[in-house]
């Protein structure tokens, strides 16, 4: 099967090629796999003798050792493997077929709790137009749980300063209007007001020379201010987002304007913050009530 595997990364690096990197993982997913159909089936086995048991006895054997990612990028990999050889007429049937793959962990939103999202939020201190500038990114990131790419593209137009409420184009060219709280207008005024612009294109976040902030640096302003606190918590600016999702549903919010606000195109990606809570519940629970533990 050696030479199977080594006609297909020929084909990923001359008929599709296929970057250095792409062609390096294959060959470590695919060798192996070869591996381990030497030592625990054959070492003279063929590539016509592998069965659909033989692919999910080596992805049983991985469970213990590799995360659901990893074991299903490496069934990918397998895949695409038998899936050339039977365009190519090698082999008459693909045994990868029958096998499906692993479902992924589902990870939990991490998020920030409620002390720790304000000791962030006012951790900028310094009076200059810089620390007003990373107060007001901080203030908007958790008062209206933006995605980075949305904040980078506000105008100062974009804010209505007397209803409180941002214009914001999300994913897919999609404009939605979020609600913004008064601290954060306070701090966007008081950011503007020491820049001294206001034009309506103008955009609302400038980096340190005068251009549109990039992601990149809101990212590093986030990271900044995070060693101010304690914690040792690793925090981007999307756990701004996650933050300002739970702590919403925390104090009530219906989950369907939590949709609204954080332009999901689907309630099902909202929902993942409900697990948050219902932990949150059960922690409360185990605490306070006299029955809860035997």
């Amino acid at each position: 099967m050696r030479n199977e595997i080594a006609e297909f990364i020929r084909y990923l690096k001359v008929e599709r090629n296929a970057s250095p990197h792409t062609v390096e993982a294959y060959e470590r997913d695919l060798d192996q796999f070869a591996r381990f159909m030497e030592e625990k089936v054959r070492p003279d086995i063929t590539i016509h003798e592998i069965s659909h048991i033989n692919i999910r006895n080596y992805l049983a054997a991985l469970h213990s050792q590799q995360m659901k990612s990893t074991i299903g990028r490496k069934l990918a990999s397998v895949r695409s493997l038998f899936r050339f050889l039977l365009r190519r007429g090698f082999i008459a049937k693909n045994p990868a077929e029958l096998v499906s793959t692993p479902k992924k962990e589902k990870k939990l939103p991490y998020h920030l709790d409620i002390d720790e999202a304000l000791s962030l939020i006012d951790a900028p201190k310094n009076p200059d137009i810089l620390a007003l500038r990373d107060k007001a990114i901080l203030e908007t990131l958790y008062s209206s749980g933006l995605r980075v790419s949305e904040l980078t593209g506000l105008n100062i137009g974009d804010i209505n300063f007397e209803g409180g409420m941002l214009k914001v184009l999300g994913k897919g060219g999609k404009e939605r209007i979020v609600p913004v709280g008064s601290y954060a207008v306070k701090a966007i005024k008081s950011y503007l007001e020491k820049r001294n612009e206001q034009g309506f294109n103008a955009p609302l976040f400038l980096n340190a020379r005068g251009g549109r902030i990039t992601r990149r640096s809101i990212g590093r302003v986030v990271e900044h201010y995070m060693t101010y606190l304690t914690t040792m918590k690793k925090v981007s600016p999307h756990t701004l987002r996650h933050t300002f999702a739970t702590h919403l549903l925390e104090g009530g919010a219906d989950l369907r304007g939590i949709q609204e606000m954080l332009g999901h195109a689907s309630i099902s990606t909202t929902q993942k913050y409900t697990h948050v809570t219902i932990d949150k519940l059960l922690e409360v629970y185990d605490k306070a009530h006299p029955k809860a533990k035997g």
